[in-house]
């Protein structure tokens, strides 16, 4: 019997999500949003049957198994956690929450339902994350000594006075909502225990009408716009790892770039996608790369994989469904997202204090 899925918000991912659960063979048979007009909208063009503007009206249907989370970053944790406690299985979209202590409570609740909780890190579901995971694995690249993750744009804020750019809403800036490649590079690293941490922010540009993305957000007149630009920071592992990272909106950059770069015992490496564009450009370079030493040469390895266009997102939302049913290792875990916010935390506090914070 397929798996039934219930959706939460018809916000701008949706359409990814409902592709992926659909590819996994579940059926969707719900959605709810606030906005009820926005739903019904999702809903005819996804021939969906059932549109609410009340979720505890949705979450208290009893053939939904699972849900999906497409809200604004301030409602994940009370959301999941109310589905949860319904005895749904929940997806998530990224960031997991406004901080940590936001992600033990979902964790808390995931734990005593029983049931699977995990977050869309799509990043993780692109075919290179794939192809240079299995280099992992299979002993190839050996331990991880140091990665370097990067989700750097030059003109990328989204919006003015929105919920992206308000604290309160949103957790943060870039280094919240870009979080991406951190989560992918210690991903390849096998999620080491965080040690201590040193981060800075800046806020150049933040309200600087020039570095607006190109994405069409309206600016909000009498909104808040409290928030980083971009985030630089430095992690030390209890292994003995050490990861860097660079995240912006706005930042003074060739191009945009997401990438992760690895230097391991056996192999190092690069998984990187370029934008002409900030984040607008269907030509974008995706790339995914091997660097060894064989015969006394230095040899670089072009690893080819198949285009994915919506960078893992449709795969994410498939492994969602197919973990609840068994079928596949989810891709993520709860325990993971909560070191990962727990580093984020802690950049957060170390670029306010000024010096280093551990975990």
């Amino acid at each position: 019997m397929a798996t039934k899925v219930g959706i939460i918000g018809a916000g701008g991912m949706v359409s990814y999500h409902i592709d992926g659960f659909k590819a996994a063979g579940a059926e969707i048979v719900a959605i709810a949003d606030v906005a009820k007009e926005a739903a019904q909208r999702v809903a005819d063009a996804q021939e969906i049957p059932g549109v609410h503007g009340d979720i505890a009206e949705m979450l208290a249907i009893d053939e939904i198994d699972a849900v999906s989370v497409i809200v604004p970053n301030k409602f994940h944790a009370p959301l999941a956690i109310q589905a949860l406690e319904a005895g749904k299985h929940v997806f998530c979209e990224k960031p997991p929450a406004l901080n940590a202590a936001e992600v033990e409570g979902m964790v808390a609740a995931a734990k005593k339902s029983g049931k699977r909780l995990m977050f869309n890190f799509n990043n993780r579901a692109r075919p290179e994350s794939y192809a240079m995971m299995g280099y992992v694995e299979d002993g190839t690249i050996g331990t991880i000594n140091s990665a370097q993750a990067k989700w750097i744009r030059r003109t990328g804020i989204p919006g003015f006075g929105g919920w992206f750019t308000t604290k309160a809403m949103a957790g943060g800036g870039p280094l919240i909502d870009l979080l991406h490649m951190v989560d992918l590079a210690m991903f390849f690293m096998g999620y080491p225990e965080p040690a201590h941490v040193m981060g800075q922010t800046f806020d150049n540009f933040i309200t600087d009408k020039q570095f607006k993305g190109p994405w069409g957000l309206p600016d909000v007149a009498d909104g808040t716009t409290d928030v980083e630009a971009a985030a630089h920071g430095f992690v030390a592992f209890k292994t003995g790892q050490v990861l860097s990272l660079q995240v912006s909106w706005a930042e003074m950059v060739k191009r945009e770039e997401v990438s992760v770069v690895f230097q391991g015992t056996g192999a190092g490496g690069k998984v990187e996608r370029l934008f002409a564009i900030d984040g607008l450009d269907p030509t974008a370079i995706d790339s995914c790369e091997l660097y060894v030493q064989e015969q006394g040469n230095s040899v670089n390895r072009s690893v080819v994989v198949e285009e994915c266009e919506d960078m893992g997102r449709i795969r994410s939302a498939s492994n969602f469904i197919l973990a609840i049913e068994g079928k596949e290792e989810p891709l993520n875990t709860p325990d993971q997202a909560l070191s990962l916010m727990k580093i984020i935390d802690a950049i957060y506090e170390s670029a306010r204090t000024g010096g280093p914070v551990a975990c």
